[in-house]
């Protein structure tokens, strides 16, 4: 991996980025002590794409809102 000092960095960024945006990672350094390593921006997985993946899998029961109202009900009132 290419190791730069940060006045190069300053001067060539623009070829750097270029190098990184093609896979070519570097190291900014500081003194000759590695910093930062810089390589190509990798977005996320779009979240929007990630509802609904369970579609067709998972089944609510029909009673889902009223499920351990009785336990939860107990709780608070004291009784068991």
């Amino acid at each position: 991996m290419q190791q730069v000092n940060i006045h190069d960095a300053k001067t060539n960024l623009s070829k750097l980025i270029e190098k990184a945006v093609r896979g070519e990672s570097f190291v900014i350094a500081k003194s000759g002590k590695p910093m930062v390593t810089v390589s190509a921006y990798t977005p996320p997985p779009n979240p929007a794409k990630r509802l609904g993946f369970l579609k067709g899998r998972l089944e609510v029961p029909e009673d889902f809102d009223s499920m351990g109202k009785e336990a939860i009900q107990s709780m608070f009132e004291g009784t068991e």
